[in-house]
C-alpha cells in the first residue's frame, strides 16, 4: 500500500484515537493527552518505518502536522455535542 493511501486511512482514526486518549488519560493534562494521541496516531501510521523507507523526509514537520491534526480534532470535538454529553 502506498504511503498516501495509508496516511489518508490513518487520518480517519484520529477522532477515535482522541476519544480513547481522553478516556484513558482523563487525569492527565492537555499536553500529555496531546502527546499520547500523536504517539498513537504515529504508531497507527508506522511513522518510524515510513521515515526509514524515506516516505517521510521531514520527520519534525510530519510530527508537527500530526499535532495540528490532533489539535484540530480536539477543537472540533470540544465544539460539538460530544463535549456537551460528557458534562
Amino acid at each position: 500500500m502506498n504511503f498516501l493511501t495509508k496516511l489518508l486511512q490513518g487520518i480517519a482514526f484520529v477522532p477515535g484515537i482522541v476519544q480513547a486518549v481522553e478516556t484513558l488519560f482523563k487525569n492527565k493534562n492537555g499536553s500529555e493527552k496531546r502527546d499520547a494521541a500523536i504517539s498513537f496516531v504515529g504508531s497507527a501510521l508506522s511513522v518510524t518505518q515510513a521515515i526509514t523507507n524515506r516516505e517521510i523526509v521531514d520527520a519534525e514537520g510530519f510530527q508537527n502536522g500530526l499535532g495540528k491534526l490532533v489539535d484540530g480534532t480536539v477543537q472540533v470535538l470540544n465544539s460539538s455535542v460530544w463535549a456537551k454529553s460528557k458534562k
